[in-house]
């Protein structure tokens, strides 16, 4: 029977671990954060009071096995001066599908035997949510786009109104063989997913090990200067216990360009491996990979390798 992975997460680091997990003999369910507001998503949601589809066409697309042609139509974002300008297709047909089912739910299940998806996607909530920062300095931020667009460091994180937690999320959580946390932004992507009390209760009640695989660089406002303890820390302290088994972290060097580059235009630095503050159990591997745009990626094939593996190696 295959081991079941629930990986948690939002936008471009989720659909890069899932891109090389679905390589793999796994039962994958991907747990999408709905709470973007920024770009055509940010649109759709005002107009027609929907949660965020973006992320979620990102995840569909990285779990589908179809013709490439297919996969680009889904992504093809319009460049026009009507009001179709920015939109992806994807966006687009997501909330076609969502107002002929009325659940998001239903709507990426028919869309899953479209897009042929090698796992199940499920949204953390199906509510319009809005996600709320307060920084160190003491200013409250509304709206995730904003946050991210401040760069201040962040004391705290939270729903403006909690939401109703899919039910088929807190199911595959506690039925999991592995959790995993990442990759992606830690207070935008990562943690508005256990951030409701349903959420935290799921985490600490499953069996399943729970894994982290952390980001490669830094993000100017969210984690300067963290270390790999430090992602560790905030995430327990979100759910309230120490969860968190493992972590996966990178150890291969960044070329001095491109690091050069990210220090100026992102203020962004290479997350240390400070093994002598990790308590629980750490794997490190050659994880960064450079793409065509220059910017750093995990190496999806890698990652879901080791985390494949880890899973064999704790059966045994």
């Amino acid at each position: 029977m295959k081991k079941k992975v629930v990986v948690l997460g939002g936008g471009t680091g989720l659909a890069v671990l899932l891109r090389g997990l679905k390589q793999f003999p796994l039962d994958i369910t991907a747990v999408v954060a709905v709470s973007d507001d920024g770009s055509s998503t940010g649109r759709l949601r005002e107009e027609f009071n929907i949660p965020a589809i973006g992320d979620l066409r990102t995840v569909m697309v990285a779990l589908a096995e179809v013709e490439p042609i297919l996969e680009q139509l889904f992504q093809y974002r319009f460049q026009t001066t009507s009001d179709l300008d920015g939109h992806p297709v994807g966006n687009l047909l997501l909330t076609s599908m969502l107002n002929i089912t009325g659940n998001l739910v239903e709507a990426i299940s028919s869309f899953s035997k479209i897009l042929n998806l090698k796992g199940r996607i499920l949204p953390l909530t199906e509510d319009y949510v809005i996600l709320v920062a307060e920084t160190l300095d003491g200013e409250t931020i509304i709206g995730e786009s904003n946050i991210t667009k401040a760069g201040k460091k962040i004391n705290k994180i939270y729903y403006q109104t909690p939401p109703r937690v899919v039910p088929e999320v807190i199911e595959a959580i506690i039925d999991a063989d592995l959790v995993i946390f990442g990759i992606g932004s830690l207070y935008t992507s990562i943690l508005p997913n256990i951030l409701c009390k349903e959420m935290k209760e799921a985490i600490i009640n499953t069996k399943a090990k729970i894994m982290y695989v952390c980001n490669i660089m830094t993000e100017h406002g969210e984690t300067d200067n963290f270390k790999v303890s430090d992602y560790i820390n905030i995430i327990n302290r979100y759910v309230g216990q120490e969860v968190l088994d493992v972590v996966i972290a990178n150890e291969k060097g960044i070329p001095e360009p491109i690091k050069k580059r990210y220090q100026r235009l992102e203020q962004s630095e290479p997350v240390i491996i400070d093994a002598e503050n990790i308590n629980i159990s750490l794997i490190k591997d050659q994880l960064m990979i450079i793409n065509q745009e220059q910017m750093i990626r995990h190496d999806s094939l890698r990652t879901a390798f080791l985390i494949f593996s880890y899973l064999i190696k704790d059966e045994g």
